[in-house]
C-alpha cells in the first residue's frame, strides 16, 4: 500500500515536490487556491483536494510550501479544523521564525507536530530532486518523516531545535543573494571584455571562482531566460527582508549584502518582479546603457600635452 503524503501549496516549489513524490511511489494529496495548480497535480498523478482540511484527512505526513505568513495562518486553521491528531507536518517555506513558532504552539495543542524544515535550492533544482532540507524540531518526527524527505530532496540535515532550520536558511540565502549578483557581474565583465558568455560559465564554474549559484543561474543569464522564473524577484524580496531583520537582530555587519540589495530593488523597479532573480544581469546591463565595451587590448590614449 502506498504511503499517503499531503502537499499544501502547489506553486513552483510545491508542484515540483509533489511530482517527485508521485514518481517516488507516494500517494500524493495536494491543495492550492489556484485551480491550474491543482490540475497540474492531477496530471502528474496526484489527487487534488479543496483545502488543507481535506488533505489532513487523507495523509498523516504533510508538506507545507506556502508564500506568506498569512497563508500559514490560514492553513493552520484548516489543519485544526480537520480534527485529526498525530499528524506530522513539515513547514518548508521561508517565513519569519516567530510565525512558525506561533503555528507550532497552536498545532501542538491539537496533537499535531510541526517541524521547521526550510529548503535550500531553486525551483529548477526542486524539479531534479536536488534540494537540501534543513530539518529542525522533534527528532523522532524528523526520523519518521525521513522517507518523505528522500522522495523529494537530495539530502537532509538535522540542525537541532525548532527554529534552527530558518536560521540556517537565512545564512544560506545571504550567500545566495551575494553569489547571484556576483555571478552577473563576472559574466558581464567577461562579455564586455570580448569573451563568449557561455564559455565563461563552462570554464569558471569548474574552478575556484565558481559557486552553486554560478552553476545554476549562470546559464540562465547567458540564455537570457529569466522570464521563466524558478525564484521570482518579487518573492525574493521577502527573503531579503528576513535576512536584513536577522542581521539587525544579531548586530552583524554585512557590507556585501548591503551592496547587493539595491540591485534587487532596481530589478523590481524595472518591471522584473515576476522574472527569475537571474534578471539582476539585465539590471547591470541597464547601468551601462547597453553601450558596447571598449576593447581591453586597446591601450589608453596618451595624456594630452600641456599648452605652453
Amino acid at each position: 500500500m502506498r504511503t499517503a503524503v499531503g502537499v499544501v501549496g502547489l506553486g513552483i516549489m510545491g508542484s515540483a515536490i509533489s511530482a517527485n513524490l508521485v514518481q517516488g511511489g507516494f500517494a500524493v494529496h495536494g491543495s492550492d487556491p489556484d485551480e491550474k495548480a491543482r490540475r497540474t497535480l492531477v496530471e502528474a498523478g496526484g489527487t487534488a483536494c479543496t483545502s488543507a482540511t481535506e488533505v489532513a484527512r487523507e495523509a498523516r505526513f504533510i508538506v507545507l510550501s506556502l508564500p506568506s505568513e498569512a497563508a500559514l495562518d490560514v492553513v493552520v486553521d484548516e489543519l485544526v479544523d480537520a480534527g485529526v491528531r498525530g499528524l506530522l507536518v513539515a513547514e518548508t517555506s521561508t517565513l519569519p521564525e516567530a510565525a512558525k513558532r506561533r503555528a507550532h504552539e497552536r498545532l501542538a495543542g491539537h496533537g499535531i507536530t510541526l517541524l521547521d524544515c526550510p529548503l535550500s535550492g531553486t525551483g529548477a533544482q526542486a524539479v531534479n530532486r536536488d534540494l537540501a532540507v534543513y530539518a529542525s524540531g522533534d527528532a523522532a518526527a524528523i526520523e519518521a518523516f525521513s522517507p518523505v524527505f528522500e522522495g523529494f530532496a537530495r539530502v537532509r540535515y538535522d540542525v537541532g531545535e525548532f527554529g534552527n532550520g530558518m536560521r540556517m536558511k537565512l545564512v544560506a540565502n545571504l550567500l545566495v543573494a551575494i553569489h547571484n549578483v556576483s555571478t552577473a557581474e563576472a559574466i558581464l565583465m567577461g562579455a564586455r571584455a570580448g569573451l563568449d558568455p557561455a564559455q565563461i560559465v563552462r570554464v569558471v564554474a569548474d574552478g575556484a571562482g565558481g559557486s552553486r549559484m554560478f552553476q545554476v543561474r549562470g546559464p540562465v543569464m547567458v540564455d537570457r531566460g529569466w522570464d521563466k522564473a524558478t525564484m521570482k524577484v518579487a518573492t525574493w524580496q521577502k527573503d531579503m527582508r528576513l535576512i536584513n531583520e536577522q542581521l539587525q537582530a544579531t548586530d552583524t555587519p554585512a557590507p556585501l549584502f548591503a551592496a547587493c540589495m539595491p540591485i534587487y530593488n532596481a530589478a523590481m523597479a524595472l518591471g522584473h518582479g515576476d522574472a527569475d532573480t537571474a534578471a539582476v544581469y539585465a539590471v547591470l546591463e541597464q547601468l551601462v546603457g547597453g553601450a558596447p565595451a571598449k576593447d581591453p587590448r586597446t591601450p589608453p590614449p596618451s595624456p594630452a600635452k600641456r599648452r605652453s
